[in-house]
């Protein structure tokens, strides 16, 4: 009798022993996933973001990418214009277009070489405008000053799609740096984003006096 009393003891002790185990495992496992699973949504709420502003990038680029055959063929029209300026302006825009970019798996060097793209557009447009200067019947034109107007204030629109861009990175960035969420960003594979470096210059828009 005494020894099945003791036997039992024994195997309710156990019993409760292992039940305060599974106990203490599922109080962590609920305390991980209430910790965890906040950090993954930011996580996945802030790279939504990125990918929102960055179609605004893509939008207001392309709107610049569209202004360029109507001016093309405004500057066209004017006798003995430089053709090399021109073809600088068609060749920098088709490369540009050829650049895609997925904001879900942006690097530094894809968002380089998409910039570099950009820029070239920006530069041959300078050029461009600033040989318009030479050409007084062009400068009167109203549909090229119209023209230059609408460019001036793309080249605006992407300045702002550029810094808000690099905003929503720095907020995701420095989420995957933050305790829990820097877990849950190497658990899941979340990475760092690049951001749009500054080029001197390339911030402007392209601006000529015509006075």
């Amino acid at each position: 009798m005494f020894r099945s009393f003791v036997f039992l003891a024994r195997f309710n002790y156990r019993k409760r022993k292992k039940m305060k185990k599974w106990l203490v495992l599922i109080i962590v496992a609920v305390v991980a996933a209430m910790t965890l699973i906040p950090s993954y949504n930011g996580l996945v709420a802030a790279e939504e973001q990125i990918n929102s502003v960055w179609a605004n990038v893509e939008s207001t680029y392309q709107r610049r990418s569209d202004l360029i055959p109507n001016l093309v063929n405004t500057v066209k029209g004017q006798a003995n214009f430089e053709k090399e300026t021109l073809t600088g302006v068609v060749e920098a825009r088709a490369k540009a277009t050829q650049t895609k970019i997925d904001p879900s798996n942006l690097t530094e060097e894809q968002l380089t070489q998409f910039q570099q793209s950009q820029n070239e557009v920006g530069s041959a447009l300078s050029r461009l405008l600033v040989s318009v200067e030479n050409y007084p019947e062009l400068r009167a034109n109203e549909g090229f000053m119209n023209l230059q107007a609408q460019l001036e204030g793309t080249e605006n629109r992407i300045n702002v799609a550029r810094n808000k861009f690099n905003e929503a990175a720095r907020e995701y960035n420095q989420k995957i740096r933050t305790f829990p969420t820097k877990v849950v960003a190497m658990i899941f594979g979340f990475k760092e984003k690049p951001y749009f470096k500054s080029v001197a210059g390339a911030e402007n828009a392209p601006t000529v006096n015509f006075n």
